[in-house]
């Protein structure tokens, strides 16, 4: 099967679960992980059933899940890692705030070649292959046509994992909602990269991100034409979790906002 496929068929999979469990969880049904991070059911199950799928369809391939960790190809290896995250904005999910989604991303070696971000409440279904393009319901996006970052309309996310950097962050934030015509923070990593993907915000810029936040994302964003690097312009945002994703002329502002604060080396893990 093409690997779009199989991450399309794995996110309708692991959406069918979130969306039985959906306004009937509440975040006194989550146990935390993490200062400031929650799991659910939910984040269990839907792995567990996209696991299941990619198991039986792609026996040669290995898995890295947020919840369960990484695991073996069932079969000889092909070389290729799926990197899932069953429930991006678990946050949300348990607030009952509509803004979550699956996503899933598949590497082979050290590239990013297929990206699927699912959004079931909308029935949104964002796809991307190396090469190939971004899709967005099977139409292809671009990323805006916004070219500096005055007037842009961005998204970034608070660095809740990551407290010793808040103070760096909210110099950063100050200076960019100066500039910007609009900022928002809804919560989920993956939906906002593609909605950059899409055209809909002019940027996106977060520190301190897992693998599985940014595995889909990252590859929506560069197949419809935006740039996207680590806090220094590089690629170490696999590595690190830092990450600009943007049109050309925004993510320059950006980057160049960034260092004025901090460095890439400041912010390693």
């Amino acid at each position: 099967m093409n690997p779009t496929d199989i991450g399309t068929e794995a996110a309708r999979i692991g959406a069918e679960v979130l969306l039985r469990h959906w306004q009937q969880l509440g975040k006194e049904d989550a146990d935390l992980k993490a200062r400031n991070d929650w799991v659910s059911r939910a984040d269990r199950e839907s792995e567990a059933a996209i696991i299941e799928y990619i198991a039986r369809v792609a026996p040669g391939d290995a898995v890295l899940g947020e919840e369960s960790g990484a695991s073996a190809p069932t079969t000889s290896g092909s070389g290729r890692t799926w990197i899932i995250d069953p429930l991006d904005g678990t946050s949300n999910y348990l607030q009952h705030f509509p803004f979550w989604c699956v996503s899933i991303g598949l590497r082979q070696g050290d590239e990013t070649i297929a990206a699927v971000i699912h959004e079931p409440l909308r029935d949104e279904m964002f796809t991307a292959e190396k090469g190939g393009g971004s899709f967005r319901n099977g139409t292809r996006m671009r990323v805006s046509d916004q070219q500096q970052i005055e007037g842009a309309f961005l998204a970034t996310g608070f660095p809740f994992r990551a407290q010793k950097y808040v103070s760096t962050y909210l110099s950063i934030f100050e200076q960019v909602i100066r500039t910007a015509k609009g900022v928002r923070r809804a919560g989920s990593a993956a939906l906002d990269l593609a909605y950059t993907a899409a055209g809909i915000f002019d940027g996106f810029f977060e520190l301190h991100l897992a693998p599985w936040d940014v595995a889909a994302g990252a590859l929506l964003v560069r197949e419809a034409g935006g740039h996207v690097s680590d806090f220094s312009g590089g690629e170490r945002f696999w590595e690190r979790g830092n990450i600009i994703g943007a049109p050309q002329g925004v993510h320059r502002d950006l980057l160049e906002i960034v260092a004025r604060f901090t460095s890439e080396d400041q912010l390693g893990r």
